[in-house]
């Protein structure tokens, strides 16, 4: 099976994160939230352990950490500070790097930056001061790079790194990273609009629309490249509305034909795996006898949910596919939140304290649970969601990412639509 769409889940050492011992350690450092209070903590060793301060890539772990965290408050002047002595970059400081690198385009604040940022993060590569990295990861480099260069007005440079990040095989179908493919051609989608090639924007937003390879940030660029040939937005949230009812009915079609008619017996969740079916789940616990606790150690028993379409999707802070669903998870929460429904995510494996530093940093809004041993459901794989009828009944599970921000929420949104139509009628009664 793919690790790009399913992550094994072998124990639960390989999730834990044990302190080491000590006043001063890495994971202590890692797990502390802001970076002003991470450089606090940085300092007060260094002023406590001055012993081999001046040797190469002593503290590295620390600074290039601090670098990043820096850079994505669009601070390049702190960056800078930590980065002089030219630090090793780990797979994770490069990957953390993108991350930022991606945050600040997107926030249109910081271009500059990124221009600089990206181009000596590409030199770098390219001068082995990094460990290697996946091509998915190149291409975001220049992805970003282009995207900064377009608005700067550097169409030239733009247009080269858009299309050399093409032309560079990575994992776009792979549905790893969060929204990869849609990401990618809104990038090549602004490019082309920033060199006057409007229609062949249009086509290639509109074409990512109805193949549900978009996410909001693709959508407002569709929108501002119709602005820009139709003279005005007039008839554009029409034009947009029925690309995405097109997407949307392809995956209710597609969801209908996992519904699990019969509840009369614990499901085993199973999918292919290379050597013939793989058990990724345990059904045999119905919701109303599951209690797991919050984040701040209070019992969230589900038997409190029955009457509501409930939804419990299992992840963990090292799951990178797992993270990259929550975008969809939170817009169906949107949709749904004056109706009876709910959605937990609930992290495996993992102390209360890696969990809370995680959502702080990653701003994550979704109501979150865990289960540290993996009792609820025993749990093979992630990311693995399980949707309940408002009678605890199991009617969908589901493995993996589906790729985009909005795949995911259309075929969630359709497992939750099924379950109003097929158990519940349209007469579907509010929550008390």
């Amino acid at each position: 099976m793919k690790k790009l769409i399913l992550l094994l889940l072998i124990s639960s050492s390989a999730w834990a994160q044990k302190a080491a011992p000590g006043k001063f350690n890495f994971n202590d450092f890692n797990l502390i939230v802001k970076v002003e209070d991470k450089e606090k903590y940085f300092n007060d060793m260094l002023q406590e352990k001055t012993e081999g301060q001046s040797k190469p890539g002593q503290y590295d772990q620390f600074r290039v950490p601090l670098a990043v965290a820096w850079l994505a408050k669009g601070n390049l002047e702190r960056y800078k500070y930590y980065t002089k002595n030219e630090p090793k970059f780990s797979y994770t400081n490069f990957l953390d790097l993108t991350y930022a690198l991606e945050y600040l385009v997107e926030d249109n604040k910081h271009l500059k930056i990124v221009e600089q940022v990206s181009g000596e993060a590409l030199d770098m590569l390219a001068k082995g001061k990094a460990e290697d990295i996946e091509n998915d990861r190149m291409q975001v480099l220049l992805e970003v790079s282009a995207v900064a260069n377009a608005k700067l007005g550097n169409i030239a440079v733009a247009k080269k790194n858009i299309e050399q990040s093409s032309k560079v095989k990575g994992s776009r179908e792979g549905k790893y990273f969060r929204d990869s493919k849609s990401n990618y051609l809104n990038r090549y989608g602004i490019v082309l609009a920033a060199a006057g090639e409007h229609q062949k924007a249009l086509d290639t937003l509109t074409k990512a629309v109805r193949d549900a390879d978009s996410n909001p940030s693709l959508i407002a660029t569709l929108r501002a490249v119709y602005k820009k040939i139709h003279g005005s937005d007039q008839g554009a949230g029409k034009f947009i509305a029925a690309l995405q009812e097109e997407a949307y009915k392809k995956y209710y079609q597609e969801v209908e034909k996992s519904f699990i008619s019969d509840v009369s017996a614990p499901i085993s969740g199973e999918v292919d795996g290379p050597g013939g079916k793989l058990k990724v789940l345990n059904g045999e616990q119905r919701a109303k006898n599951v209690s797991l606790p919050d984040l701040n150690g209070k019992m969230v028993n589900f038997a409190d949910y029955n009457g509501k379409i409930l939804v419990v999707d299992f992840w963990s802070t090292g799951c990178t596919p797992c993270v990259a669903a929550f975008a969809g998870f939170e817009k169906v929460v949107t949709e749904y939140k004056n109706e009876p429904f709910q959605l937990f995510v609930i992290n495996l494996f993992e102390e209360q304290k890696t969990v809370k530093s995680f959502i702080a940093k990653k701003g994550i809004t979704l109501d979150v649970l865990y289960d540290e041993p993996n009792k609820a459901y025993d749990i093979q794989a992630t990311p693995t969601k399980i949707v309940f009828d408002p009678m605890g009944n199991v009617r969908f599970y589901a493995i993996g990412y589906s790729g985009s921000t909005d795949r995911e929420y259309y075929k969630l949104k359709a497992m939750v639509e099924i379950i109003k139509d097929r158990v519940q009628g349209k007469a579907i009664q509010k929550s008390k």
